[in-house]
């Protein structure tokens, strides 16, 4: 290998948007020379989107499990040397057989098994990272694979029992809001961004809003602000300044509104603030979102999924990129879905700028991954 970094590219549910993005993505002229791709998934399907993208695609099939990692890693140089982009099929050829464009079993059942074949080899050394297109809830499950979505399936494969979901949005994507956000209680002059862009982890994920509050404690909370430190540390943002979320409507207004804050966040708080000197909180979710834009944070610790997930998908919908925290491999993907309503589509581009950063945050971070 010439030191550009091996990303595993799973191809997500196919009836998706998913093969489209990913071949767009490798003829891209945006995709990062830092990177090599490995694509895990049918040839066919990602013939077919390549001809729907207009893109021309070399596919020339790999040995991944029978090999060692340097073995595996001199194949893919071969092959890319000689013009083929290669790929692994893990689970053979039901697939094809999966409707384009509405949840199916079959669909599921081959994201799942991509993905659970692209962890295989992340875990064993062969690739860098790995990159995520979209996965259906709806057709995991009708293929019985009981899982919330990618997060839970991969801290179930990876055994680890403390882990949270991350949306981070690069420096570009949120620095025009920057400019158009006056800071609250200012003179109109932003205060300092680490230029690392804003990132947003959650403690509870998917749940229904009536559980969160039973699901919050003192310990997941404190864990996930330690998450994001240790994020912000492997993309060298020095300042990791982090703010934690309240629960509650202005902060709970000193019990009025209810006593998460006080019981539980406000201790998680005070934990994490003896390693990690630069957390504030709780505070009202209306304003902080508001402060974090105009640079005065790096990290936000959202309760829950959408607390998190709104001001993220405002700001940079094409543009973020999810990353799972807390895995000894590492794991980004773009933060949209499948988009069966537009997919297959000959006259709707699929923009693939959130795939590209995704692969972009991969290649970035296996260069610091936790081992």
């Amino acid at each position: 290998m010439d030191g550009r970094r091996l990303i595993a590219v799973t191809a997500g549910d196919v009836a998706g948007i998913g093969p489209e993005i990913i071949v767009r993505s490798l003829a891209d002229k945006r995709f990062p020379p830092s990177c090599q791709c490995v694509l895990i998934g049918h040839p066919r399907i990602f013939e077919h989107a390549a001809q729907l993208a207009n893109v021309s695609l070399s596919l020339s099939p790999i040995a991944a499990e029978a090999t060692d990692a340097n073995e595996f890693r001199q194949q893919v140089s071969q092959l890319l040397n000689a013009g083929f982009q290669p790929y692994w099929n893990p689970c053979g050829d039901a697939v094809l057989s999966a409707p384009q464009c509405v949840v199916s079993s079959l669909a599921g059942d081959a994201a799942f098994q991509y993905l659970a074949a692209a962890i295989r080899i992340a875990r064993a050394n062969l690739v860098d990272a790995i990159a995520t297109a979209p996965l259906n809830k709806e057709a995991l499950h009708l293929a019985n694979h009981h899982y919330p979505g990618h997060t839970e399936i991969l801290a179930a494969h990876c055994g680890v029992s403390e882990f949270a979901m991350m949306l981070h949005l690069p420096e570009f994507a949120i620095s025009s809001w920057r400019a158009l956000v006056r800071p609250i209680g200012s003179n109109g002059t932003h205060a300092p961004s680490a230029g690392h862009g804003l990132s947003i982890a959650h403690v509870t994920l998917h749940t229904s809003v009536a559980s969160v509050p039973s699901l919050l404690s003192i310990d997941n909370i404190a864990e996930t602000v330690h998450l994001m430190a240790d994020f912000l540390k492997r993309i060298r943002c020095e300042r990791q300044a982090i703010a934690v979320c309240a629960l509650n409507p202005h902060g709970g207004e000193n019990g009025l509104f209810g006593d998460e804050e006080e019981r539980l966040i406000q201790p998680a708080v005070q934990r994490s603030q003896q390693t990690f000197s630069n957390v504030v909180g709780p505070l009202p979710v209306d304003t902080l979102i508001r402060r974090a834009i105009s640079g005065e944070f790096d990290g936000v610790v959202a309760m829950y999924h959408d607390q998190g997930h709104i001001p993220v998908k405002l700001i940079g919908f094409d543009l973020a990129v999810n990353v799972t925290l807390g895995l000894p491999i590492v794991r980004t993907s773009p933060t949209h879905g499948t988009a069966f309503d537009r997919a297959w589509n000959p006259n709707m581009m699929a923009d693939p700028s959130g795939m590209i950063e995704a692969i972009r945050l991969a290649a970035v971070l296996s260069q610091s991954k936790v081992s």
